[in-house]
């Protein structure tokens, strides 16, 4: 067969638009990544930072939490803070159109009040912008027996993007959230599901990662029924 440029190009293209990874979703497997759901990102109007629609998809976030523990999902949620006086902080940032602002935390960075984070989740405080630089999370998953993470939260193309390439790349199998993740710019969106659609991620709406919870949960009662009988 010969591969023309129109047959490689179209397959691409329905591979950003439309691919599936093929790995199921066992809850008893997962974690829920909930990044940097922070008052500076989600609190409106508090800090140059505001993501609006972060603040506008926060209660179907609320929901996948409920969903997630509900169905023995531990919850792992990340702060984007001031850590080890900055030291820890990847240098090259302080040069970046990132950092251009003169505005400071008034204290230690925390989770968005009305995200409901409840004090038996445990909550990360990162450097950068993935969850998997220099802080405890491979640790964490491995010691809760987790080979799959689902990422939500903000930005989408920056600490949730980051993070499901480290997850990726640590061999981590990821769900990542196409309506519980947000960027500051909506029309960024998009590309960036459609790269992680292709080569990193398994990109399902909240609904969906629920229903596959859902559906797993109901296969495994069935099976140990089975097993009884």
């Amino acid at each position: 067969m010969t591969y023309t440029e129109e047959w490689v190009t179209m397959r691409a293209r329905d591979a950003y638009e439309r691919g599936r990874a093929s790995f199921g979703v066992r809850p008893e497997r997962t974690a829920l990544l909930v990044i940097d759901m922070q008052d500076e990102f989600v609190r409106p109007g508090w800090s140059p930072y505001w993501v609006p629609a972060a603040t506008r998809m926060a209660p179907r976030l609320q929901q996948l939490v409920e969903e997630c523990r509900g169905a023995s999902v531990p919850v792992i949620w990340t702060i984007f803070d001031d850590t080890h006086l900055g030291l820890d902080r990847p240098h090259a940032l302080q040069f970046l159109p990132h950092a251009d602002t003169e505005w400071r935390r008034p204290g230690p960075a925390e989770v968005w009040a009305p995200m409901g984070r409840r004090l038996d989740e445990a909550v990360i405080r990162k450097p950068s912008y993935g969850a998997f630089y220099d802080t405890p999370l491979d640790t964490m998953l491995r010691n809760l027996g987790r080979d799959t993470v689902i990422v939500t939260g903000t930005l989408t193309n920056y600490c949730c993007g980051t993070t499901a390439r480290q997850a990726y790349e640590r061999g981590y199998k990821v769900v990542f959230g196409s309506d519980v993740t947000a960027t500051d710019d909506e029309s960024r969106h998009e590309p960036e599901l459609a790269v992680l659609r292709k080569g990193f991620a398994l990109v399902l709406t909240a609904e969906e990662i629920t229903n596959r919870l859902t559906a797993a949960t109901l296969a495994s009662q069935d099976e140990e029924r089975a097993n009884v009988a």
